[in-house]
């Protein structure tokens, strides 16, 4: 939209008086030439997810007839453009906050240098908490909560809704200058390492192995645990991997993960939400994540693919049946166990409730051990191939 746009948060529309009229028809009424409804979430082949999206009205109205009104007066005059978008729908879920709001945020926003207001339905305090120092590395302005401000807000351009591409990706042919996945990473870091280099100050942390390769293990609790998580720690630790296990909670804050993974060589993690955190280690690192029972399709598409595009190297650990606890939980022939992809057919409450809700992980450590061998020695080959290329270049 361009023009003269202004919000009017009250009936829930955005207004756009503009000069033109193309098809040359007299105007009649209250001159609006057209009204369209929009849901600015980026979900849109959901439509049960988009049925919880508040929406947005868009009114388009003529202003150069003696019969138009302007009777919302702009309260507040913005002289960059405006996009609008939802913070509604599955916010709340580490994996969809990434993946359905803050990378199409990027997608959409880079190209205005910052230069953008933010405007926000369904606007979370705790999200801009959360999401704070990443906001202010993709604008300069204060977001404004489009449901809570009653002021009519002015743009002389806004987009509505946000662009997304891929599962926590970024087609680099559809950006200006051919942005890709690594930029939007290093967009974390400079949101995040002012940050951590407070916390570093207010709370140093001493490495006693800063010779070892760096190992994190990403836990859970409950469903899709790793029951041998410590036996798994000290394989690791005995490897020659300094150990450290990782406890992420809505309550964590966002820097603190970040430190750790960004630091470390090797993350471990069982599908879920949480491997989004992928999107925190530096390129060249190692990502292993154990693929329960009947994940296969969901562990590659979601965080596997998208882990290789940022420049990961990806180990995707399938356990055997033997390492499900629905081992013992079915009968050895049963589909559960034997044809996961079956299950999965019948539709995705069975594979949520199966396969997702009540399997828990036992690794079998003699076929994990070879894995995080070669991760280490590819750590290791990697380290003395940047000493030598150092030593080059000092020499």
């Amino acid at each position: 939209m361009k023009g003269d746009i202004r919000t009017n948060s009250s009936s829930f529309s955005v207004i756009l008086y503009t000069s033109d009229h193309i098809s040359g028809d007299p105007i009649t009424g209250d001159d609006e030439l057209r009204r369209e409804k929009i849901k600015p979430y980026t979900r849109k082949w959901e439509p049960s997810t988009m049925a919880t999206i508040d929406e947005l009205t868009l009114i388009s109205k003529i202003s150069n007839t003696s019969t138009i009104k302007k009777p919302h007066k702009c309260d507040v005059n913005h002289t960059v453009p405006a996009i609008f978008f939802s913070t509604g729908g599955f916010t709340g879920n580490v994996y969809h906050e990434f993946n359905d709001g803050l990378i199409p945020l990027y997608i959409t926003s880079h190209r205005f240098n910052k230069n953008v207001v933010f405007v926000i339905l369904e606007y979370h305090d705790w999200w801009m908490m959360k999401y704070g120092d990443v906001i202010s590395r993709l604008s300069d302005y204060e977001p404004i909560d489009f449901d809570g401000d009653h002021r009519t807000h002015c743009f002389s351009e806004a987009i509505i809704g946000l662009r997304i591409h891929d599962e926590l990706a970024i087609n680099s042919t559809l950006m200006k200058s051919n942005k890709t996945i690594q930029d939007f990473h290093n967009v974390l870091d400079e949101a995040y390492w002012p940050r951590i280099r407070g916390l570093v100050q207010e709370e140093p942390v001493e490495n006693h192995e800063p010779d070892k390769p760096r190992l994190v293990i990403i836990s859970r609790n409950g469903s899709r645990a790793i029951m041998n998580q410590d036996l798994l720690a000290k394989m690791a630790g005995k490897i020659g991997f300094a150990v450290e296990i990782l406890w992420p909670d809505k309550t964590t804050e966002l820097a603190k993960i970040y430190q750790a993974l960004n630091s470390s060589d090797v993350m471990i993690g069982v599908h879920g939400a949480a491997m989004t955190h992928f999107l925190f280690m530096r390129p060249g690192s190692v990502f292993i994540q154990v693929v329960p029972l009947g994940t296969t399709w969901a562990a590659e598409t979601y965080y596997g693919g998208p882990a290789k595009k940022l420049g990961l190297r990806y180990i995707g650990y399938e356990i055997l049946p033997q390492e499900s606890s629905l081992y013992e939980e079915y009968e050895r022939n049963d589909v559960v166990l034997t044809d996961p992809d079956s299950v999965n057919d019948r539709g995705w409450e069975f594979t949520k409730k199966i396969y997702l809700d009540q399997q828990k992980v036992k690794l079998n450590l003699t076929r994990f051990k070879k894995h995080l061998v070669r991760s280490h020695l590819y750590v290791m080959s990697k380290r003395n191939r940047a000493k030598s290329h150092a030593q080059v270049n000092s020499g």
